[in-house]
């Protein structure tokens, strides 16, 4: 057996390119046509480094290095640790990072605090802290309802009525002899990032940017600049990521199901029937349909849904979907392509239908996973994308980027984080199907970045990868030295347990093929990581431990059990509460809509009482301190938006991370836990235990670069002065 079948599971479905020096992971297989003589090209780097700068050129000023740059190229890989970077270095497993190191430079890079990817790319973005870009959290929270909402964007309804020739029109018309509506408004999509992010300053000087997939840039922000949304990005139902599972097998508890909707089914004669559901449906009126029929219609049901069949052979581990007027044949355990579809919204009168089908639908883009055919059936359908070739929502600038990009690529995943760890979690995906999904996304990625790469000339290059980051978080448990965690399980987690470092070893390969390609004394080349990484193994419930010393209360009545998203909570005595993955919230008069806690003193005193506590509690499991800080915000941000932040950012020991229920405002019934979840590696603690990674080819001057340094560093190199907004110094 090869060893690739031996240590994933599964067989590639097909072979293109040539192997790298080193295993790489099947599907992989990067940079389409790579010749053999990569070999030898890295062997003769020793008289020919890559067109690298010599030392003594690192040395000249920054004045000196802008005047000849032509071309700045930023690779950000997500949650690179630096740790286990300079350990994998030392180690000789990354020949070609540790040579970029040599000759030119390699720092730990001061993260944000919290370590969390939307604040440490919005600092990498504007150049300031969170209290200049207002992303404090991947939640944030409303003063007036103490909910949850997503920090990066926010959909907003229609404002007034639509007017026509200067005559206002009703918001929508029914349409007669039927449940249909016309809106003559509609929402926007807006982001919630605040600042000017740096390239549409380049652009402002005539500096062209291309910017792929960065983080808390949706709806797209050019300014001028080519760019690619990415973390922030939904799926076509406006969530982070809803799969979908059809099978026999759905578990009692199907219904509780996160991040997903797993659907039974029968499997007669052969043949499932189901529907796919897509996005909400506003052109119907589900309000008339109530009054007349006396029943509410479901959610699921207010969505467009397409109707789809399943034929699966009764001897062979294979099945037939026949959707949308077509037919894809899929095999046990191999993703089919990407299968563009059409959610009809408003259809055409039935009588001209076989002209124009439809007066308004989305398309939408996915693929099918037959987990098995037999004895238990079980489909899974990835959350549907919004499709590059015809986006329902802004996805890229200029508007028709996106698909111009998938004309040259070929479809890709648009969703902000499409490696579906809830999937995993459900143990609906296992390992090898969670990583055959992880290297289609990082093919993509791949294909991607050679395509701009190869056509790239002069001005600003971001390419993004999230690969690294995202089995961290799910495949930590399964790295050698893990066997202690509590999710690890020896039997289906030893054979995965060189997967993590075999990623850092195919950016390695990637970042040589680059160099050789793409960099020369012309161009200054970046590689950062927004922020490090390390395991989750104990997880410690914030608002059960405010309750049980006091500073949170609930109603008569009401179990702490029961509490979800802060409900139930009794507020007029009420000081503290927690809400996101780090931030703990003062519920101050005049702020909170019953906040008590009058700012000023009485609220400083709280504040510093609050965080010695947090600071001194003992995990009695462990003898450690789960908490090493807890920063008050006012001392740690500064800007505009400190205010709407949390009022502390709690830091956490290497180990330790806020539980997954006191982040949406549960209690659950202790404060500390073990994780158990695949999702088993975090960097959501304490920034100055997880550094970043920066990489340059020119040799870095400032004393402790931070992530902040990076914007206003590029804007120098063109020869462009940084604004006065950004806390951030150039690096040489």
């Amino acid at each position: 057996m090869r060893k690739e079948e031996h240590l994933m599971g599964w067989k590639p479905q097909q072979s293109s390119g040539t192997r790298l020096h080193g295993w790489c992971p099947p599907g992989l297989r990067p940079l389409v046509g790579l010749s053999a003589l990569l070999g030898l090209t890295i062997l003769l780097t020793a008289a020919h480094p890559w067109k690298l700068l010599p030392r003594d050129a690192l040395a000249q000023d920054a004045q000196t290095t802008s005047a000849r740059i032509k071309r700045v190229i930023v690779l950000g890989i997500d949650g690179v640790d630096h740790r286990l970077m300079t350990k994998w270095m030392n180690e000789g497993r990354l020949p070609s990072f540790q040579r970029l190191s040599q000759q030119g430079d390699f720092n730990p890079l001061r993260t944000s605090m919290p370590p969390q990817s939307p604040v440490a790319w919005a600092n990498f973005i504007t150049g300031m802290n969170a209290g200049g870009h207002a992303i404090f959290d991947f939640l944030h929270r409303n003063a007036r309802t103490y909910l949850p909402f997503a920090s990066m964007s926010e959909v907003l309804p229609a404002e007034g009525n639509a007017s026509f020739l200067g005559i206002p029109l009703p918001g929508k018309v029914r349409l007669p002899f039927s449940n249909y509506v016309i809106p003559f408004t509609g929402g926007t999509t807006k982001n919630l990032r605040k600042g000017t992010a740096f390239w549409e300053i380049l652009e402002s000087h005539d500096v062209h940017s291309i910017v792929h997939r960065i983080p808390v840039n949706f709806p797209p922000v050019g300014g001028g600049a080519v760019t690619l949304s990415g973390m922030g990005t939904p799926d076509i139902q406006g969530t982070n990521g809803t799969y979908a599972y059809y099978t026999t097998a759905p578990g009692e508890d199907y219904e509780s199901a996160s991040g997903g909707k797993i659907f039974p089914v029968d499997v007669v004669n052969g043949t499932v029937e189901a529907r796919l559901y897509g996005p909400p449906n506003d052109f119907i009126d589900y309000d008339r349909i109530q009054k007349r029929t006396g029943r509410r219609v479901p959610y699921q049901e207010r969505k467009a849904s397409i109707p789809f069949t399943v034929y699966v052979d009764a001897e062979k581990p294979v099945a037939k979907i026949v959707i949308d007027g077509m037919e894809i044949f899929l095999e046990e355990g191999v993703f089919s392509p990407w299968v563009e579809l059409n959610f009809s919204l408003l259809p055409t009168p039935g009588f001209i239908r076989w002209v124009w089908r439809d007066l308004v639908n989305v398309k939408g883009t996915v693929r099918f996973y037959l987990k098995s055919a037999q004895p238990d059936f079980g489909l899974y359908v990835t959350p549907i994308q919004i499709s590059p070739m015809h986006p329902a929502l802004p996805i890229s600038t200029p508007p028709g980027y996106a698909a111009e990009l998938a004309e040259a690529i070929g479809p890709y995943y648009t969703q902000g984080m499409p490696q579906d760890s809830k999937a995993l979690d459900r143990d609906i995906f296992n390992n090898a199907d969670y990583m055959k999904q992880l290297y289609i996304i990082l093919d993509e990625e791949t294909r991607m970045a050679e395509y701009e790469l190869s056509r790239f000339r002069e001005g600003f290059l971001f390419l993004y990868f999230c690969s690294i980051d995202q089995t961290g978080h799910s495949m930590w448990r399964t790295m050698a030295g893990q066997e202690n965690h509590p999710a690890y399980v020896k039997e289906l987690d030893d054979p995965y347990k060189n997967v993590y470092p075999e990623l850092y070893e195919y950016f390695d390969d990637f970042l040589a093929q680059t160099m050789d390609k793409y960099i020369d004394e012309e161009t200054c080349l970046f590689i950062v990581s927004d922020h490090g990484f390390a395991s989750w193994e104990r997880a410690f419930n914030l608002n059960r431990w405010l309750y049980d010393n006091g500073y949170l209360s609930l109603k008569a009545g009401t179990a702490p059990s029961s509490v979800s998203f802060l409900q139930g909570v009794d507020w007029n005595n009420t000081r503290l509460y927690g809400l996101g993955i780090n931030g703990l919230y003062v519920n101050q008069l005049g702020r909170e809509k019953y906040g008590v806690v009058p700012p000023g003193p009485s609220k400083d005193a709280l504040l510093k009482e609050v965080a010695a506590k947090l600071e001194g509690i003992i995990d009695s499991k462990t003898g450690e301190h789960p908490i090493s800080k807890a920063y008050l915000s006012r001392e740690i941000y500064s800007g505009l938006h400190v205010e709407e932040g949390p009022d502390i950012q709690v830091g956490y020991h290497r180990g330790y991370r806020t539980s997954d229920a006191s982040a949406v405002g549960e209690l659950g019934e202790a404060w500390l836990s073990d994780n158990t979840r695949r999702w088993s590696g975090d960097h959501c603690q304490d920034y100055r235990e997880l550094p970043g990674i920066l990489f340059t080819n020119f040799q870095v001057k400032k004393p402790e670069p931070a992530l902040i340094d990076i914007a206003p560093t590029v804007l120098k190199l063109f020869g462009v002065t940084p604004p006065e907004e950004m806390e951030g110094r150039p690096l040489f």
